[in-house]
């Protein structure tokens, strides 16, 4: 009986869920780069790109069922939302040659997202 209150007790985590879908993505990008693409630069975009989206897509993966209160809730969207501006730019301008101007806004999304974090790992 105790197994099935704790079960529904908990909730569904979407920031979870979408860190995964986004960790397991990198890992189809990063092969599409070494098997799929000629181009170095192309390659090298696409790899960073990977590299991001699987190292953010597995802290939102982890973190994402225990955040709690709206600071820990909000540094974990910036991480999101920074590696898909980051992650995606890069993987838009190598695949399909699209201006990257989305990078630098994303990567500076991603360290307020980490700095905000920090922080809140403090107030627990």
């Amino acid at each position: 009986m105790v197994f099935a209150t704790d079960r529904r007790a908990r909730q569904p985590s979407l920031l979870a869920f979408l860190g995964a879908l986004l960790a397991g993505t990198a890992v189809g990008l990063s092969a599409y780069a070494s098997h799929g693409v000629s181009d170095a630069l192309a390659q090298s975009h696409l790899n960073l790109a990977a590299a991001y989206a699987f190292a953010h897509g597995a802290v939102l993966a982890a973190l994402g069922a225990r955040a709690r209160g709206v600071v820990g809730h909000l540094a974990l969207y910036l991480l999101l939302l920074g590696t898909l501006l980051f992650a995606g730019s890069l993987a838009g301008g190598a695949l399909w040659q699209w201006p990257t101007r989305l990078a630098p806004v994303g990567g500076t999304t991603l360290m307020v997202g980490w700095l905000l974090l920090a922080v809140n790992a403090l107030r627990r």
